[in-house]
């Protein structure tokens, strides 16, 4: 009898199926950016915590506040020159601030390029998060060039009239921050900065411990704490300066 065992060959009808093949980036991988733009967030969040401090020397006075603003030009003096720890600051900050929304275009480019520029519909918190961060992002990256021009610079347009820089150790940053919010448009555009600010502050934090590599449920909830209660500081805190100066209370 013949056999009847079956044979060892596997024919295929049909055209052959395609081999899936992982979408791959070039460059830097995408979880290493996302780990830059934790660490230069957590940067920039810091700074804004002491910042908020040094702001709310506002409502002690004027002396406070001017002395305050000489004291960051001659910290660690005479042990380092005048203004070197205020432009290491500064160097930092720039550099973090570079990293950060580089770090951040990079990413939404690939997230977009992967779905094939196609607009992917979410829902919960997923959605709000989707969209806010880069949205909130590009305000703030504006809030920052305009308070810089503003405060920093002391340039027009932007700069109230008379803007005062500091001399031979004298600061007038008191006499300027209250020109400038006399101005309508700068104390609620900076009150309205706040607002992106804050809540860019508690979504970043919320991502914060998976960015990082962190996946315990307590890193989570203790992380995403902390940035709401550093959203709500900063919001109340540095919102009710402009807010002030429009009433009157200080002047």
């Amino acid at each position: 009898m013949p056999s009847s065992s079956p044979t060892s060959s596997v024919i295929q009808v049909g055209p052959p199926s395609p081999v899936p093949r992982e979408r791959r980036h070039r460059g830097v991988p995408s979880w290493s950016l996302k780990t830059a733009m934790a660490i230069t967030g957590a940067i920039w969040a810091a700074f804004v915590a002491i910042h908020l401090f040094g702001n709310l020397k506002v409502f002690q006075g004027p002396d406070a506040f001017n002395g305050y603003a000489a004291w960051l030009r001659a910290v660690f003096y005479p042990f380092f020159p005048k203004e070197m720890v205020l432009w290491g600051l500064r160097v930092v900050l720039v550099i973090a601030l570079g990293v950060h929304v580089g770090a951040a275009a990079i990413v939404w480019a690939r997230g977009r390029r992967a779905r094939g520029g196609h607009r992917v519909t979410l829902r919960g918190m997923r959605s709000w998060g989707a969209w806010l961060m880069p949205v909130t992002g590009v305000v703030l990256l504006a809030f920052v060039t305009v308070h810089v021009l503003d405060l920093t610079l002391g340039l027009a347009p932007v700069a109230p009239e008379g803007f005062a820089h500091p001399e031979a150790g004298v600061a007038h940053a008191y006499g300027n921050l209250i020109a400038s919010f006399q101005r309508p448009w700068s104390a609620w555009f900076y009150v309205a900065a706040m607002v992106l600010l804050s809540v860019h502050i508690a979504k970043g934090f919320a991502n914060l411990a998976a960015d990082l590599g962190a996946m315990g449920r307590r890193w989570r909830a203790t992380l995403s704490a902390v940035g709401g209660l550093l959203a709500v500081a900063v919001l109340l805190g540095n919102a009710a300066i402009p807010i002030a100066v429009q009433m009157g209370w200080i002047a």
